[in-house]
């Protein structure tokens, strides 16, 4: 309790002489640096928010047409045509303010409407101009001339330096799509799937459909658009996450993984240590805005909106529907080990504690051999089952008391960290089964050491490997890898190792110990753990995992044959889908739509007709250059769905958005209950690298990451997440169900290995045979 007593600014004793008072100086000067800190941080935001208020104008700028009117004022020039003389007249008179004096300051207020209406028009025609898509569609390296003077006018008005949330006010509105050009989309997108008496049946209902119900669910649409910044947006957060009664582990967590071939220390509290101080610098970018918008071509921004609830988040439990709550900044994060949880802050004295002292502080926590309170060790498995029970379990016992404190201290922390007692990574006499391990346990780990609701949980390993697991309701998979890349690349280039594989710099030992929560956890309580956890345990044992590491090739001879790599990839998708059942399945590729305001992803529907006609000829054993040309024409056909998806122009957003202005309505459609329905058997994603000028691949190949994954989304179908790491390289993360017979996650990755090997020999039959992937390369220990 030495922790509890430090804290305590003040003590009084009553004596017979009166009261004895003792302040305490090292807890009244924690609370000063504490305020001065929180103050700081106010300053920064309110300055951020000025300089995003009046984007892409400065605030200097304000001076510069204050002081061009003057100027003109003093030339006996009215550059207002009167306006500054009628404000002069509607100026409070007052005595002690000359004739001249109210002309500056008319003119001062002049100059400022003036401002104001200058940023208004430059924003506005940021946004038209943004509106413009037409450069997304044009052949790859040859530019329209109207295309080129688009992007020099967007690099005009786009002003300098832009922080974070700059664009964000200046961004279009995702459009809604005209009802029938949505209905023919969809009707094209499943015509491979089905045979002319079921696509005879879809092509009636769409009809009836489109002349009927859809303009009016339609209208409704169109007002939400005008009134939203996102007419996606928040439907989509609400009914497709957190209103989801199933659990949100595996079917909703995502997970990324460490280096594949380097584990930069083999100490995991120093692992820790670096990394923990690597996520606040992060944090600390993010405050300030510091973050570069994300530009595409670096000249179309962006929407940066899902950056604001990656810290201090958590998805709160509810009976109908789960919330999602942010705080403002923690200064502590949670960490679980051995069936205990810990508070560590990070902060001392208003400074933020160096990766040695984290690694210190770490280490006391592994050290510690005090037992879990009764009912803590596998509490976690509450975040891991069922909504509903956890909701109803979370109001009962953990509304009041030590309970609520110590679940409080967990919600509010900046993020969770476990660390797991267990090795992992590519390890043994066959990295493969390993690497398969190491995924299944950054995705479910034992289902009661992780706290599945927080923003994001990272995992550090007693081999010094770690990981993430990613909520995926606040934000989606790029937005969390672009946090993995920063700490990754700073924990090993910037932050380093000693000789030893410790953290760098000196120990204050007399830091406070991390604080051990505490629980009284009842015996009704813990029957609902056991009941969640069972839930969450049949759900991880029904789960094959498999990554797939493809050296073979890479991007860089997938473009050598004028092909876009991902769309290569989903073709070796549809090829090796056949191949393993026989038949197409509606696919699902996710594509961003964060060129809109407050954009998330929509579908690219990857099996269309001209891929199905591809790998029917490839099969039926048509001639190389016949399978070619399809194939050409397949890549094109994806290559422009997924430019639609991107401006606006997809096809399952809208539909989704149809069907819930239909369930306010209370009226049903079968064509929308139809196309809900479908079950995708192939839900697929790729996360690019977005930072590759923090890992230099060239001299340092074995840095790095595998990627990340995620469950099935379908109990027959497969998960498939793939990672274009360099010029050579592409990582398959391979799920599915062990129940389903028809599933095998090994087979499936040999048989998208096979596809990806048979259509290079087809688009380029000269070369020679690849080097055969059964080699692996050895793990690498360094000491940076």
């Amino acid at each position: 309790m030495a922790e509890a007593h430090q804290a305590v600014a003040f003590q009084f004793t009553v004596t017979p002489e009166g009261i004895d008072l003792q302040l305490s100086h090292q807890a009244l000067t924690e609370i000063y640096l504490s305020g001065v800190r929180s103050w700081k941080k106010r300053i920064i935001r309110l300055k951020n928010s000025v300089i995003t208020g009046v984007y892409p104008a400065s605030p200097s700028s304000w001076l510069f047409v204050v002081i061009a009117i003057l100027a003109t004022m003093y030339t006996r020039s009215d550059p207002s045509m009167g306006l500054i003389a009628k404000i002069q007249e509607h100026l409070p008179v007052s005595q002690s303010m000359s004739a001249q004096c109210q002309t500056v300051v008319s003119a001062v207020l002049f100059s400022t409407m003036l401002w104001l209406l200058l940023i208004f028009t430059m924003r506005l025609c940021l946004k038209q101009l943004l509106s413009y898509h037409r450069w997304m569609f044009e052949q790859h390296g040859k530019m329209s001339n109207t295309t080129k003077v688009w992007v020099a006018l967007v690099r005009i008005f786009s002003g300098r330096k832009p922080l974070l949330y700059s664009y964000q006010g200046s961004l279009p509105n995702l459009p809604v799509p005209a009802v029938k050009d949505t209905v023919k989309r969809y009707l094209e997108s499943v015509r491979p799937l089905m045979d002319d008496a079921k696509y005879e049946r879809m092509t009636n209902l769409a009809a009836e459909f489109e002349s009927s119900l859809g303009n009016r669910l339609q209208w409704y649409l169109k007002l939400k658009a005008l009134w939203s910044s996102n007419y996606v947006s928040d439907w989509w957060e609400e009914y497709v996450y957190l209103r989801g009664r199933s659990p949100i582990m595996v079917n909703s967590n995502y997970y990324g993984m460490d280096f594949l071939y380097v584990t930069p220390t083999p100490i995991q509290a120093a692992r820790a240590g670096n990394s923990i101080h690597a996520f606040f610098l992060y944090r600390r970018k993010l405050n300030k805005e510091e973050i570069k918008p994300w530009l595409l071509r670096s000249a179309v921004p962006c929407c940066s909106y899902q950056f604001e609830r990656m810290f201090d988040s958590c998805r709160i439990p509810g009976t109908l529907t789960d919330t999602l709550q942010h705080w403002q900044d923690s200064d502590y994060i949670v960490a679980y080990h051995r069936g205990r949880y810990f508070r560590l802050r990070v902060y001392q004295a208003g400074r933020l504690l160096s990766p040695r002292e984290i690694e210190f502080q770490i280490q006391r926590i592994l050290d510690d051999t005090s037992a879990p309170c009764q009912g803590e060790a596998k509490l976690g498995a509450l975040t891991a089952g069922d909504r509903i029970p956890w909701a109803n379990a979370r109001k009962k016992y953990f509304s009041s008391g030590v309970n609520k404190r110590s679940l409080d201290c967990i919600e509010r922390a900046a993020f969770f960290v476990t660390l797991d007692d267990d090795e992992q990574g590519m390890l043994g006499d066959d990295p493969v089964a390993s690497l398969d391990r190491y995924a299944k346990c950054l995705l479910h780990g034992k289902c009661y050491d992780r706290w599945f609701d927080k923003s994001f949980s990272v995992v550090y390993f007693k081999n010094g490997k770690k990981g993430i697991n990613a909520e995926h309701s606040w934000a989606d998979a790029p937005v969390v890898a672009h946090l993995w890349e920063y700490t990754l690349a700073t924990d090993c280039f910037q932050l380093g190792y000693n000789a030893e594989g410790h953290c760098k710099g000196d120990v204050d030992s007399s830091l406070p110990r991390p604080q051990k929560l505490n629980w009284e956890i009842p015996p009704e309580c813990e029957e609902q753990v056991s009941q969640s956890l069972s839930v969450a345990q049949a759900l991880a044992d029904d789960l094959d995992f498999h990554i797939l590491t493809f050296r073979d090739f890479g991007k860089e001879r997938v473009k050598k044959c004028r092909v876009s790599p991902d769309a290569f990839i989903q073709m070796a998708l549809q090829l090796a889908y056949y191949r393993s059942r026989g038949t197409f399945c509606l696919t699902y590729e996710a594509s961003m739509t964060r060129l809109f305001r407050e954009g998330r992803t929509e579908t690219v529907r990857s099996c269309t007709n001209e891929g199905a006609a591809f790998v029917r000829a490839l099969e039926g054993g048509e001639a190389a250059d016949v399978c070619r040309r399809l194939f050409l024409s397949a890549s094109e056909k994806h290559q422009q769905l997924y430019r639609m998806a991107m401006t606006g122009a997809g096809i399952d957003r809208h539909i989704f958005c149809l069907y819930v202005v239909s369930k306010y309505l209370g009226v049903e459609s079968p064509f929308l209950k139809e196309v809900l329905s479908e079950p995708w058997r192939l839900s697929t994603s790729q996360t690019p690298i977005q930072q590759v000028e923090l890992f230099d691949l060239v001299n340092h190949p074995e840095y790095v990451s595998c990627g990340g994954g995620f469950g099935p989304v379908a109990d027959d179908g497969y998960g498939v997440s793939y990672f274009i790491v360099g010029n050579n390289l592409i990582n398959f993360h391979i799920s599915c169900k062990i129940s389903c017979p028809d599933t095998d996650a090994h087979k499936f990755g040999a048989e998208i290995r096979k596809a990806l090997l048979d259509m290079m020999q087809l688009l380029s039959p000269a070369q020679k045979e690849p080097y055969k992937a059964g080699e692996r390369r050895p793990e690498v220990k360094k000491d940076l």
